[in-house]
């Protein structure tokens, strides 16, 4: 079976793909990418790649990877080019697409290509850079910009901007607009700051402090789409088999696509590729997206995760098949977590996003699993979910029963039965499970000595647990603690479905 590269592709190669144009593989460099991770694959790459087709960006990528081997290889001999499978569901529809991208033009090796990096400093097409260099890579390190290449990702860059200074003679309007996708909040202003730190203690004088701060925009920018990456083995063979071509960087998606990025008019105008998928915002303001993504999306997933692992069923995908379970999950993100929200959210744009995520929560082509999702089970409760709660009811004035549910499923779930190995585990429908949180122990002391209603409300009562006295909640202890109850003595499924009014309950 021939590999994907360049001589492959040709009109008569085409099948159930969508192949690059020759004249798309031509185009300019314009954008510097620091990072060959699946999430860039999945998302910036796709996006400019889909912009080129469509006339509207017209630019390639140059790719800085930080060492030699690995992946860089496979670019190399795929001539950078890789195939993204997209699986999903959207606005009810099964969506399959093939998509060979050809937006990135070399890779690079910060190790042993330095100079060929800063080379691109001079490219006068170059206006953009992009990195996703994992959480910990905008980091503030003591770092040498002078050698080759520096130690960190900051530092890369900022030598970078040294270089591109110099080209041009200090130019504002040689100035680049960067986006790093990294998944951690006002990235873009943490990563400036260490830009402009770096650069005091790198001893860089005034003019190109200067220019750094003022011709450069760094914006803050959020992901969102699952990129699992390479398929497992079984799925890779039959999806090349049906492509006819070998792809080592072979890289499977979901459908929905966000990249919201904070900028002017000038960030609009240099990253047009917005203008090619709904999915890319470029706005002043992205807190929003942050708070829908937060609220609705992670939120959702937080309180249910203990429920619909109780009620027997390990995957997201699964829970959506089940009748019950999928109201309770539409129920609880429209009809509680919405209108909770501690931001302004038209009503019209929070439902198109909800009804976005409930579609994300039934691709059968990923396998979310809600154990994995109960990690840290406590901090995701008091970051996502405890600030909703409480705008809810300052807005409301009322007990939002579904999110008290998921409150109650969470009680349930922490109750451990065993500890082994460090570990506590609880015990479900004749099964054992680890409790991957660090308040386990506290939790296991408590339903050693407390009944249920007493353990609710002790639980709800701890402020450092929470930052806020739940208890001052009036009929929410009272509606966790009654579903408490319920699951105790019914199980998940039987107290969903009277929590969905399905079924008449005695307690």
């Amino acid at each position: 079976m021939p590999q994907l590269s360049r001589q492959l592709l040709s009109p008569a190669a085409a099948g159930p793909v969508a192949l690059p144009s020759a004249d798309l593989l031509n185009l300019p460099e314009k954008v510097l990418q620091f990072g060959t991770g699946v999430l860039l694959r999945g998302l910036p790459d796709y996006l400019i790649d889909k912009a080129n087709r469509q006339g509207i960006f017209n630019g390639r990528i140059v790719v800085v990877k930080s060492t030699d081997g690995g992946d860089i290889d496979a670019f190399r001999r795929q001539d950078g080019l890789y195939t993204l499978g997209i699986r999903g569901i959207e606005d009810g529809r099964e969506i399959v697409e093939n998509v060979v991208c050809g937006a990135i033009s070399r890779v690079l090796s910060a190790k042993s290509q330095w100079a060929d990096i800063l080379a691109c400093a001079a490219n006068p097409e170059l206006t953009v850079v992009i990195s996703n260099t994992t959480e910990v890579g905008i980091q503030l390190v003591s770092d040498d910009i002078t050698q080759s290449p520096p130690q960190s990702f900051p530092g890369k860059l900022l030598a970078f901007l040294l270089a591109r200074y110099h080209a041009f003679q200090g130019d504002k309007a040689r100035g680049l607009v960067i986006v790093p996708t990294e998944l951690i909040p006002d990235n873009g202003s943490k990563l400036e700051s260490i830009l402009l730190e770096q650069a005091h203690r790198n001893n860089l004088d005034a003019e190109f402090i200067d220019w750094l701060e003022t011709a450069n925009q760094v914006c803050n920018s959020l992901v969102d789409r699952i990129v699992p990456g390479r398929p497992d083995a079984a799925t890779q063979t039959a999806l090349e088999t049906e492509l006819g071509y070998h792809d080592e960087l072979l890289t499977m998606s979901e459908v929905y696509t966000l990249w919201a990025i904070e900028g002017d008019a000038r960030v609009k105008q240099v990253l047009s590729f917005e203008q090619a998928d709904a999915g890319v915002v470029v706005q002043p303001d992205i807190n929003l997206f942050r708070e829908l993504k937060l609220r609705l999306l992670n939120g959702t997933h937080t309180l249910s995760c203990g429920l619909a692992f109780l009620a027997g069923l390990p995957t997201v995908r699964e829970a959506m098949e089940d009748a019950d379970l999928a109201g309770f999950i539409h129920n609880l993100m429209l009809g509680d977590l919405l209108p909770g929200i501690p931001y302004a959210v038209d009503e019209k744009v929070g439902q198109r996003f909800g009804m976005q995520v409930l579609d994300r929560f039934r691709n059968p082509a990923i396998e979310h699993r809600w154990l994995s999702i109960s990690m840290n089970y406590t901090a995701k409760l008091q970051m996502r979910c405890v600030p909703t709660l409480l705008h809810y009811h300052r807005k409301l004035h009322a007990v939002p029963h579904y999110m008290a549910l998921g409150f109650a499923a969470y009680l349930r779930f922490m109750r451990a039965t065993r500890q082994e190995g460090g570990v506590w585990y609880g015990e479900a429908n004749g099964q054992s499970y680890p409790i991957q949180d660090e308040k386990a122990s506290y939790f296991a002391d408590l339903w050693q000595r407390l009944e249920p209603a007493e353990l609710t409300r002790t639980v709800l009562h701890n402020q450092p647990l929470w930052g806020h006295d739940l208890l001052l909640l009036p009929g929410f202890a009272d509606c966790v603690t009654r579903y408490l109850e319920q699951l105790l003595e019914l199980g998940a499924p039987a107290t969903v479905a009277h929590a969905l009014n399905r079924k008449p309950v005695a307690v």
